[in-house]
């Protein structure tokens, strides 16, 4: 403790806070409830409260220990509790709570009066957020033992823990439990209406059974807990929850398996393992078929058939998320980090029904965090599967528009941007440079195409260097290049083809035993009100064809009469004979 306050003190640990407050949560919570011994046993016809407290003090009943998980038999006609409170004797204001929530109706015997309480009972003046509360008449003495009575019921008995809690505690624990299921409801309800918005923005069912699961698992927990009734008040809801809650369990399963069947990608990673978790979804769509059946024979075995076939969906989904993440499925391992604790808090859950793990009474309120947990994490899940959906598009895209050779856009990219440049050229003056390498097929002939294609992609790469950031080059097929240079004018345009030209005679690519070199002709047309992309390469494919009768390695514009000549070496050009281009 000493060294918890020194990091206190010092700050050097935040977490140390979080472990001082939980503890004197836990503490406070200890100290505030009066001791309890209890005994309990199974109701028989002709039983009295009279009777039954007489047995209690006789030693005859089941003892049990009221601050630890017990479950009561609520088949038959019930069962009969008695707690007696322990000195020190407390005659303040104290309540009587019940938590979690038993199901069906527990009737507390007063002296005059019987006490009803039950999560659907609205007229309860003591609301207790997420057990059940009973204040202690202020003429009870505390000393004297409570009697109660777990009605029978049709649904499954859970085990509850007893407290005897002072005003204020009990009070602050209501405060501090509503809070927790608050923050948690609020969660999962904002990644639902997350998923919803993207299931409907990206047309992808996927978000669609996410938020399927998660609002079906998070009613289910709104239900047990009472959350829905108290404090919401949903009166409508209080005759349905039985019913509401096996169809919820049913349809949060197919969620499930549907979402994970895409989100793990099955398809791809565990095949096999896709068939019988569709068959567990058509197993679940039965059950609520029977649930609704009105036969009492058909809604009995969907109740027995419920919880082994959701223990053998949950491990079903569990091992096709191991196995699909051992295989390389990146979005099971969110699978398995969301729903693995949820999962081991559901099987201890199931266990505690049937007796084990009596001191853990926080299992239940556990279950609602691990929700929200599982919420948060499948989310994160959902929007790296966006991003790297999104990243593969957008690396797809740019193979489908650029030319796998030269890595420069394909004809159909560069006419596509090239049409939305005009679009937007407004005033502002826009060239287009027809390139075509001279004396290319020769190149090929003579040393064939791997030594045109590595011209060609020198040549780009020079082209690409050459230019700006925001000027559109691509390549238009064969040894055909397009330029389209926006906010520049007719004089500037020609000094750029000038410059093109020379950086790719530069490049010293010779074309045959006698060391001409590879050369490059330009034609230069200017953009006119009207034009359409066809037209502005139409002229200045023409003035291009002008420079390569005109000599080639030039550059023509098609508004001027004369070509730009472009000096090179003399010895090698001394050599260059008149020819026709290919």
């Amino acid at each position: 403790m000493s060294k918890l306050i020194t990091e206190l003190a010092s700050g050097r640990q935040p977490r140390a806070w979080l472990v001082f407050v939980g503890c004197l949560l836990w503490l406070g919570t200890a100290c505030a409830s009066s001791p309890l011994n209890g005994g309990w046993r199974d109701v028989q016809p002709g039983d009295t409260p009279a009777t039954v407290i007489k047995q209690y003090n006789a030693g005859l009943l089941n003892s049990f220990n009221p601050s630890q998980l017990q479950r009561f038999k609520q088949t038959g006609l019930g069962s009969w509790v008695v707690l007696a409170p322990q000195p020190p004797w407390d005659n303040t204001r104290r309540v009587l709570t019940i938590s979690p929530p038993a199901e069906g109706t527990v009737v507390v015997y007063g002296a005059n009066q019987q006490y009803t309480l039950a999560k659907d009972d609205f007229a309860t003046a003591t609301e207790g957020y997420g057990r059940l509360a009973w204040e202690v008449p202020a003429t009870r003495p505390a000393s004297q033992p409570i009697l109660l009575r777990f009605e029978p019921t049709t649904g499954i008995s859970t085990p509850v823990r007893f407290q005897m809690l002072p005003w204020h505690a009990f009070q602050r624990e209501a405060a501090l439990w509503l809070v927790f299921a608050s923050s948690s409801f609020a969660v999962m309800l904002a990644m639902v209406l997350m998923a919803l918005c993207f299931s409907w923005m990206l047309h992808d069912a996927i978000y669609a059974w996410y938020a399927g699961y998660i609002l079906c698992y998070t009613l289910i927990q709104a239900i047990q807990t009472g959350f829905l009734l108290h404090p919401l008040d949903w009166q409508l809801l209080s005759h349905m929850a039985l019913l509401s809650g096996t169809v919820l369990v049913a349809a949060s399963v197919i969620c499930a398996a549907f979402f994970m069947i895409r989100f793990c990608d099955l398809n791809r990673y565990a095949p096999l393992l896709r068939v019988p978790i569709l068959a567990l979804t058509v197993g679940m769509t039965q059950l609520v078929l029977m649930r609704f059946s009105h036969i009492a024979v058909l809604i009995e075995v969907a109740q027995v058939l419920l919880s082994p076939l959701l223990i053998l969906g949950a491990t079903l989904l569990l091992v096709a998320a191991v196995v699909a993440a051992s295989r390389g499925s990146r979005p099971a391992w969110f699978f398995l980090l969301g729903w693995t604790p949820l999962l081991l808090l559901t099987a201890m859950a199931s266990a505690q029904v049937n007796g084990a793990f009596p001191t853990l009474y926080w299992l239940n309120d556990a279950s609602l965090g691990a929700g929200a947990f599982e919420a948060i994490v499948l989310s994160l899940g959902l929007a790296d599967r966006a991003l790297t959906l999104r990243r593969d598009r957008d690396v797809v895209r740019a193979l489908a528009d650029h030319d796998a050779l030269t890595n420069v856009l394909n004809r159909r990219a560069w006419t596509e941007r090239a049409a939305l440049a005009l679009a937007d050229a407004s005033k502002q003056p826009v060239a287009m440079l027809f390139l075509d390498l001279d004396y290319f097929k020769q190149l090929n002939d003579q040393q064939g195409h791997h030594a045109g294609d590595r011209a060609l992609v020198a040549v780009a790469k020079a082209l690409a260097a050459e230019l700006r950031p925001a000027d559109i080059l691509g390549r238009y097929g064969g040894e055909e290049f397009v330029a389209l240079l926006a906010d520049t004018p007719a004089d500037q345009a020609m000094q750029v083809a000038t410059r093109l030209c020379r950086r790719v005679n530069r490049l010293e690519i010779p074309l045959n035993e006698q060391q001409l070199l590879l050369s490059i002709s330009i034609g230069v047309a200017m953009y006119r009100d009207g034009d359409d992309v066809e037209a502005l390469v139409e002229r200045a494919d023409q003035a291009m064809y002008n420079a390569k009768l005109g000599g080639r390695n030039r550059v023509c514009s098609f508004d001027a009469a004369r070509p730009v000549n472009i000096p090179t070496r003399p010895h090698l050009h001394a050599v260059e004979t008149r020819r026709s281009e290919p």
